[in-house]
C-alpha cells in the first residue's frame, strides 16, 4: 500500500505535472506538423502546375480509358502572364501515335469536334482552358491505355516560349479534372 500512496503523492508532484504538460505539447505538435505535411501533401497531389517563361501550365489530366480504346482526351489551363500572346503549336507524347488540338462545339443543334489548325492563341494576361466540351488534346492510337492513379507525360510546344513536358493526371472514366475551378 504505501507504494500505491507514494506514486500518487508522484503525481501531484509539480515536478511531474510539469513533465506530463511538457509531454502533451510535444505530442500535440508532432500531431499539427504531421497533419499540416499531409494536407500540403493532398493539395499538390490534385493540382500541379508546370511554368515555362510567361505562361503557367495548370493540372494537366486526362480520363482513364476502358479497354480497346484508341483515343483519349487530355485537358489543362494555360494562363499567359506576359504582356505579349503565345500560340500553342503542338503537342506529343509517347502514350500515343499522335496527338491533336481539338476543338468541340454545337452548331444548329448537332455537336461537332474538328482539329484546331494553326495552333491555339493564349493572349497577353490571359487564361484558356482546355476541357470536355471545349478545347482539349486528342491523344490519337493509343500505345497503351491511361490507367486510373498514374500519370503519362506530354511536350507542349509554343510558338514563343517553347516547349516544356508536363505530366497528365490519369482520372477515373467520368473524372472532371475539378475543372469547374478552371473557367474560361
Amino acid at each position: 500500500m504505501s507504494c500505491f500512496f507514494r506514486a500518487a503523492a508522484h503525481a501531484r508532484a509539480p515536478g511531474h505535472r510539469a513533465s506530463l504538460l511538457r509531454r502533451a505539447g510535444q505530442r500535440l505538435g508532432i500531431i499539427v506538423v504531421t497533419l499540416v505535411l499531409l494536407v500540403a501533401g493532398a493539395q499538390s497531389s490534385f493540382a500541379h502546375e508546370f511554368k515555362l517563361g510567361d505562361l503557367e501550365i495548370e493540372h494537366p489530366w486526362s480520363r482513364a480509358t476502358p479497354a480497346g480504346a484508341k483515343v483519349a482526351g487530355g485537358y489543362l489551363t494555360v494562363t499567359n502572364t506576359g504582356s505579349s500572346a503565345d500560340r500553342l503549336l503542338s503537342i506529343s507524347s509517347d502514350i500515343s501515335d499522335k496527338t491533336e488540338l481539338h476543338e468541340m462545339g454545337v452548331k444548329d443543334g448537332v455537336m461537332t469536334m474538328r482539329p484546331v489548325n494553326g495552333g491555339l492563341e493564349i493572349p497577353a494576361g490571359g487564361k484558356v482552358a482546355l476541357k470536355p466540351g471545349g478545347y482539349h488534346l486528342m491523344f490519337i492510337g493509343l500505345k497503351q491505355q491511361p490507367k486510373q492513379g498514374e500519370e503519362f507525360s506530354a511536350t507542349l510546344t509554343f510558338e514563343k516560349s517553347g516547349t516544356v513536358t508536363v505530366e497528365f493526371a490519369v482520372e477515373g472514366i467520368g473524372g472532371t479534372g475539378g475543372m469547374d475551378d478552371h473557367a474560361n
